[in-house]
């Protein structure tokens, strides 16, 4: 039986890290389960300015930090999407001091929003979804850049961190 051709991948699809699942939702997931925990088991952080403020801050950190990573990709002429083929390793902006500045925005985000509505829960459920991320997404990405990229990427992981 040949397989259907919209089946098929492409051979970009086929060089790729693999991601278990789009890094973005499984952020969100981790936090609605927390949110909706909430609901029925509320466990609130105080109210106030300076929670709100500190909750906006770490948004907007987050939010300015993905535009510089996703332009610094960008003008690298390489791929943001995990199941594409990768053409360079990104070495400049906040890559020279973050291997995954993408991945540190979204959990800049995910608690900056946890802080801003005041639950507690998906902070709780944090840490699961960075096991996720890192055994699921981040460990087959860098096997991936290990194997495309070799000497070059060993070096580029010596010298950078992988989240701070």
């Amino acid at each position: 039986m040949t397989p259907r051709p919209e089946l098929m991948t492409s051979e970009s699809e086929r060089d790729s890290a693999g991601a278990i699942f789009p890094p973005p939702l499984i952020y969100a997931v981790g936090f609605l389960i927390g949110y909706l925990i909430d609901r029925r088991v509320p466990l609130s952080l105080p109210h106030g300015g300076i929670i709100d403020f500190i909750g906006g801050l770490l948004v907007g950190l987050a939010i300015v930090l993905f535009i510089v990573a996703i332009s610094e990709m960008r003008s690298s002429g390489t791929t943001i999407m995990p199941y594409r083929s990768t053409t360079s390793i990104v070495e400049t902006g906040p890559f020279k001091y973050t291997r995954n500045p993408i991945y540190l925005a979204d959990a800049l985000f995910y608690i900056g929003l946890a802080v801003m509505l005041h639950t507690i829960w998906p902070l709780i459920l944090l840490p699961v979804v960075l096991v996720v991320i890192d055994r699921g997404v981040i460990a087959r990405e860098e096997a991936y850049l290990s194997r495309r990229f070799g000497d070059e990427y060993k070096s580029y992981r010596a010298r950078v961190r992988r989240w701070v």
